[in-house]
């Protein structure tokens, strides 16, 4: 990474049963890429959910766009989201059933993402 790019990691948790917590990480992810921010968002726990095909369509937080629509800008603006793979095992959730541009990954990767961030979020 170069030392003039500034970076941030935010870290999910919350699926569809906290369609707010769900989808602030995604409001602030966009805001940070149009700011020429590098931005990684790594879901965990339930957070796993919301990259399964066809779950982000029925995500609605009042005051907010719908997930789906800040995930697809998020992607669009070439945002990139990592899923713990041990979240995903666990839900029975196979990496052909995550919507493209989602990759499973282990704890060592989250650890290198926050060591090279300048600042990591968690929701």
């Amino acid at each position: 990474m170069a030392e003039n790019v500034e970076k941030i990691v935010i870290i999910a948790t919350h699926g569809g049963e906290d369609p707010e917590r769900a989808s602030l990480p995604f409001v602030v992810a966009n805001a940070a890429l149009a700011m020429d921010v590098q931005v990684t968002v790594i879901l965990q726990g339930y957070a796993v959910t919301l990259v399964q095909k066809g779950v982000n369509g029925h995500i609605f937080a009042g005051g907010l766009p719908p997930l789906k629509e800040l995930m697809d800008n998020y992607f669009g603006q070439g945002g990139k989201i990592l899923v713990c793979t041990p979240c995903i095992k666990e839900r029975k959730i196979g990496e052909e059933m995550l919507i493209e541009g989602a990759k499973p990954i282990a704890a060592a990767r989250v650890v290198q993402e926050c060591l090279e961030a300048k600042a990591t979020l968690n929701y």
